[in-house]
């Protein structure tokens, strides 16, 4: 029998989709409560303990620390566990936990991602706020928790593949660099791995491209210091595991040309270069710019079956508005928060994620809201709403 025989490619993740609808079970809450005590990531003596930024990657079903010097860099085809956690006067801590899903992510690591949020939640003794990022559409509050944030192709499916030194030097790698237009108070630089085209490049970013045994930084005419900044430290992370040139070029330099011919622009003749940025990145508005009206529903046990009611369509929502006795799903429109009251039944607990996915996909039937399914999902506990939460409410 060949050795390949049988063996299936891991499905990838589809974000439309969900596998961990019935993560908060009652049963699971228990399961998860006694193996989190057991799993390492946890069990640092850090976690928990003190305030701090940490990172894990899920790499064949474990949980493994992600290395500090490579906090904020990210691949398509993984799923990460981020935990920040913050000082709440003087002797509370505050939690966020946001599980990341690539957008060539495999159902299997984003399950496993989203299980093992839930299970560092229960060691958190359930007081932190958990929110599923996705590769197109991350959040403000997540980009803000990095100074440099990159996506670059690949991941840990990829990362036995052995690439000869000669195949190397046909391969193009081209990278963009540009200030996230959302992110205007922290000045988030992005650095994400476009297609190595003359067509990806636009005047306003900087642009790396490693050819191997060169490598070339391309400014556009209208880039930004701090975007030239970051393609610099760019290229001196590059650089440190090889020795080759780097020539770096301004677009309004006539020799810039030379950069649109090795990405196939020979043939191209303009003046002007515009491509838009990945994803949400591609919008210039703050993400406070909410693109659906708000609405808040409950979920509710109380008359013997579990109802899912709307109690408000638009205007503003309060916490005057929730009752601790049930669940709300509050649609903020550009971020869907479920709050959970403290006295709420463990059916309708166990039914927070469920609901919330059959919301986004209601949302899909409408076709000015095609891109529902990369909304960002949180879930907060009452007595422990985050920061953002309460802004958001207060808007």
């Amino acid at each position: 029998m060949p050795p390949h025989e049988g063996l299936v490619h891991p499905k990838e993740y589809d974000v439309k989709d969900s596998n961990v609808e019935l993560v908060g079970s009652d049963l699971d809450h228990r399961v998860k409560y006694n193996s989190a005590a057991s799993e390492p990531a946890w069990n640092n003596g850090k976690i928990g303990q003190e305030p701090g930024l940490y990172v894990w990657r899920i790499e064949n079903f474990e949980v493994v620390p992600w290395p500090k010097e490579k906090v904020g860099e990210f691949y398509d085809g993984d799923s990460f566990i981020v935990l920040h956690t913050y000082k709440v006067g003087d002797d509370k801590l505050g939690h966020d936990i946001f599980f990341w899903l690539g957008s060539k992510t495999t159902q299997d690591e984003a399950g496993t991602a989203a299980y093992k949020t839930v299970e560092l939640d229960e060691f958190l003794h359930g007081a932190a706020t958990q929110h599923r990022e996705v590769q197109a559409q991350p959040s403000d509050n997540f980009l803000a928790l990095f100074r440099h944030y990159s996506v670059r192709s690949g991941g840990v499916r990829s990362g036995f593949t052995h690439v000869e030194p000669e195949e190397k030097k046909n391969i193009l790698t081209l990278l963009r660099i540009f200030k996230h237009p959302g992110a205007t108070r922290t000045g988030t630089i992005i650095v994400h791995e476009a297609e190595p085209t003359w067509e990806s490049l636009d005047e306003n970013d900087v642009f790396v491209l490693d050819k191997g045994e060169k490598i070339w930084v391309w400014q556009g005419k209208s880039c930004s210091p701090m975007e030239k900044a970051k393609a610099a430290q760019v290229v001196n992370d590059m650089t440190l595991a090889k020795h080759v040139d780097v020539e770096v070029l301004s677009q309004l330099e006539s020799r810039s040309r030379i950069i649109v011919d090795l990405l196939g622009g020979k043939e191209a003749n303009q003046s002007t270069f515009q491509c838009a940025r990945p994803g949400s990145f591609a919008k210039r508005s703050a993400e406070s710019d909410s693109s659906r009206a708000r609405k808040l529903f409950r979920l509710s046990d109380a008359s013997g079956s579990l109802s899912f009611d709307l109690v408000k369509d638009g205007g503003r929502v309060s916490k005057h508005d929730l009752d601790g006795n049930d669940v709300f799903i509050y649609d903020a429109g550009n971020r869907v928060w479920v709050w959970q009251g403290s006295e709420a039944s463990a059916a309708e607990k166990a039914m927070w994620m469920k609901v919330a996915q059959a919301y986004i996909r209601r949302l899909l039937e409408n076709q000015e809201a095609s891109e529902a399914y990369l909304t960002p999902i949180s879930k907060v506990v009452q007595n422990h709403e985050s920061p953002a939460f309460l802004k958001a409410l207060a808007a």
